[in-house]
């Protein structure tokens, strides 16, 4: 009788043990995180259920590193998934795998703003210190094939937009993925094209935009531009339009154009060479896609800067010569009167 009334004293105390330590996981699993304000917390490659809960311990956010293993092992379909994620005051430990398993990360943005050109993209992707760089140094070209195209330079080829990454994502998985809005609106936009447009196909229009965004920041005048420069490629007049010599100028150009660059023969001078330069001169927006495609109707061949951002837009030359005289102290050369930008 005395052997039977321990043992079951030994099996209340094991059964009471059991369910202390059970309350105990289950508390330490569904009570808030012992943090008071939000956390950061990164998951790397290669990380297991003991490496996490024994980090999560160290900083004090769990009372036992063996807490997050016992809630891998309750959801076994769980994983954890390479990226930083942030975590707040009111949220459990189960609430913390649960959101590392669902691979939410932390999100930063970055805006490539349209006018930039690859470069200038490639530069701001290595300021923000968080994205894996590969592509500096890379020429154009280099470029278009890690974007997986034909092209002979990735100029154009980037969607100016606002993306979202996560922390070590690459410089080219950003870009590819500009790359496909790209051609997602480029398409959208050739199929809107006004008729008899004086363009050869979807790449043509992408340079003609590439130079309406050079040519103006008002976003009213972009239709006006496009019509000046349809009009001149169906009279077979040169563009004459400096952003695209400034283009081909390339770091040589320190601010000052001269005489001496509308002279130069490059593929981008159009002071010298007939029709649409080879490639874009930068990278462009939805608005400067559609102005390409749907240029507004107009007489004007001319326009000149007025100093205040917007443009005089002139049918004859003589009209523009007097619009050139009369917005003199805006102009930024003497020369080359025939210039659609004078």
């Amino acid at each position: 009788m005395n052997t039977i009334k321990w043992l079951l004293g030994l099996v209340f105390l094991v059964a009471s043990l059991l369910a202390g330590a059970a309350y105990g996981i289950y508390y330490g699993l569904t009570q808030p995180l012992l943090i008071s304000e939000p956390q950061e917390y990164q998951v790397e490659a290669g990380y297991t259920a003991n490496r996490v809960g024994d980090q999560f311990a160290a900083r004090g956010w769990i009372y036992h590193p063996m807490l997050v293993r016992a809630a891998m092992k309750l959801n076994p379909q769980w994983v954890l998934k390479v990226g930083k994620y942030r975590l707040e005051p009111d949220m459990s430990l189960l609430d913390v795998l649960a959101l590392i398993d669902s691979g939410k990360a932390i999100f930063h943005e970055i805006t490539l703003l349209e006018g930039k050109t690859v470069k200038d993209y490639i530069q701001l992707m290595a300021a923000k210190g968080n994205i894996e760089m590969t592509l500096e140094g890379a020429s154009l070209r280099q470029i278009a094939e890690a974007l997986g195209t034909d092209y002979a330079s990735a100029e154009g080829l980037i969607f100016a937009n606002t993306y979202r990454y996560h922390d070590g994502d690459r410089d080219i998985d950003i870009l590819l993925h500009a790359h496909d809005a790209l051609n997602q609106q480029l398409e959208q936009a050739w199929q809107q094209r006004s008729p008899k447009l004086p363009l050869t196909d979807p790449y043509s229009a992408l340079i003609m935009a590439s130079i309406i965004e050079k040519e103006t920041g008002v976003p009213e005048e972009r239709g006006l531009i496009s019509g000046v420069f349809v009009n001149r490629l169906r009279k077979n007049i040169r563009l004459q339009t400096d952003p695209t010599v400034i283009y081909g100028l390339g770091d040589r150009f320190n601010g000052n154009l001269t005489r001496a660059h509308l002279r130069e023969d490059t593929p981008f001078n159009t002071y010298r060479i007939d029709g649409l330069p080879p490639t874009p001169i930068a990278n462009v927006g939805k608005a400067s896609l559609l102005a390409a495609v749907q240029p507004e109707h107009t007489d004007a061949l001319y326009f000149v800067a007025r100093g205040d951002g917007t443009h005089q837009f002139s049918r004859t030359l003589r009209e523009h010569n007097e619009a050139v005289a009369h917005f003199q102290k805006y102009r930024r050369r003497s020369d080359y009167q025939s210039s659609p930008n004078q």
